[in-house]
This record gives structure tokens, sequence and C-alpha cells, in this order.
């Protein structure tokens, strides 16, 4: 779905839900307050700033007895093939986030991967599909790091395993490129990231990838993933759990100053590797 094909869903879906409400008599923050959310919430969903979920839009269309219809329209949003089921919701999730900390354990992060990057990555994974399918998904992912350009971005912190560095994504030409984009956005101050060192010992050894998200208006959730499937958890226990791990990740790492200077290094013998041949 194109992102004015996506936009035109979530304003239909918010007008209505406005026209709906105002029917059966209610306030977004009644509604909200019968649905467990916020009345500002409601009124994203009525702006077309947030994409709702779908548990909400089943309790809309419970206590609105509107006949599915939100659920329906829900399904069609969130239906974007140019990303996993499994990670479609994180991907709204990431444009509402004042905050976004995150652990990579093997790759560069979508939102800071480069196109050639992110090109080796989705061609080692689907070495038989068209150029167009590859185009596609190397295109939604470039679009999703436009929230690190924005003034409101989130805050974006970022723990990279060593790996990260080490692995030659692409070859070393791509690797360079990738490492110093990440180097830049560093020292512009889009971003807060550290590197784990192989010396970290028994903290190294974490596999697989975690995401942290905050809100303004909305609790905290984390975000697991590994090869093939993803996990989205909002248990407050659970995402409890999940910060303290990053925390401790965290302070296993090098500083950001010694980390952007590990970076420039491994750019550097990238860049080497590519003028040798």
């Amino acid at each position: 779905m194109a992102n004015g094909s996506r936009q035109a869903a979530w304003e239909f879906f918010g007008a209505e839900l406005k026209r709906r409400r105002e029917e059966a008599g209610m306030t977004q923050v009644e509604l909200g307050a019968r649905v467990f959310v916020s009345g500002a919430y409601i009124g994203q969903f009525e702006q077309a700033i947030r994409k709702p979920q779908l548990d909400i839009a089943q309790r809309i269309d419970e206590v609105l007895q509107t006949d599915g219809i939100f659920e329906r329209l829900c399904r069609k949003l969130i239906n974007d093939r140019r990303y996993a089921e499994y990670f479609a919701e994180v991907v709204e999730l990431e444009r509402q986030a004042t905050r976004i900390c995150e652990f990579a354990a093997t790759v560069v992060p979508g939102l800071l991967q480069t196109a050639a990057y992110a090109q080796a990555v989705t061609v080692a994974a689907n070495p038989f599909v068209t150029d167009e399918y590859v185009e596609e998904k190397v295109t939604a992912r470039l679009e999703r790091a436009d929230i690190l350009k924005d003034a409101a971005r989130p805050e974006y912190w970022v723990t990279l395993h060593e790996n990260v560095l080490r692995v030659p994504v692409g070859g070393p030409k791509a690797m360079a490129e990738q490492l110093e984009h990440i180097a830049v956005l560093m020292r512009e101050r889009k971003l807060w990231a550290t590197v784990l060192p192989y010396t970290a010992g028994e903290h190294a050894s974490m596999a697989g990838s975690l995401k942290l998200m905050d809100f303004d208006d909305a609790p905290p959730v984390a975000y697991t993933e590994t090869s093939f499937s993803g996990t989205l958890v909002d248990d407050p226990a659970v995402v409890k759990r999940a910060q303290r791990a990053y925390d401790l990740l965290r302070v296993a790492a090098l500083s950001p100053s010694a980390s952007l200077t590990l970076i420039e290094s491994a750019v550097e013998d990238y860049r080497r590797c590519t003028s040798s041949t």
C-alpha cells in the first residue's frame, strides 16, 4: 500500500470514527474511557495522526455497536505488504515514539541502514526474488529512517554489538559507507550510539535484537526479533525486564566517544580493503 493510499485510509478511519462517536452522543474522553485509552488518544485517531491498534478498534466497534467496521478498517491499515505482518505495527509505533532504545546483535538496525546495506541484507534473505521486490523492501526501509530527520524526531539510543561492525555485509565498500553513515549521525547528535565490544565477555553473548519504545500518552512497549519472527510486548512486567536487560548492555558498552573511534577505525579498515582490490 503506497504512502498516499495509507494516509487516505487513516483519514477515512478518523472521519468515520468521529461521525459514529458523535452519532452516539459521546465525547472523545467518554469513548476513550470505555475503550481504556485517553481522550487525546481518540483525538489522534480522528485526526489521522495515530494508526489504531487492532484490539482498540475491536473495543470501539463493541462500544459504538458498529458491526465490526473499525476492526475491518484496522486490518486493512495493518496490511502493508512491504513489511512482515509481525513488524507492520512496530513501524507505526516508531513514528509515534518519543524515545527508541535499540540493541542490535548482528545486523545494523533498519533505521540506520543505507541503501546498499539494505539491498545486501534483503537479497541474502531472499536470493530468488525480483529486482522490483528488492527495491520495494529497500525503499520501505529507507522511508522508516525519515523519522530521524524530523525536527520532532524521537530520542534514539542504539547499542551495536561489535559483530555489526565486523561482518562485511555487502562487501567492504558498502560497509565503509554504512559505518560512515552511522558516524555522521553520531557527530550530528541525531542519535546516541555505543558499541558492545567482544571484551564485554558474557554481556556480549546476548543474541537477537531488542527495541524499546516510549510514548507521551501510552505505556512503553518492547519488541524482540529473530530471523523469522518478531514479538511486540506491552505487558508491564515483561517490558520492565527488557528495559533492565538493555540497561545492563548499555553499561557494559564502550563510551560514545570510544564507540565513535572504533566505528571510524572500522571505516578506515574497510576503505583500505576497497583500495587494495
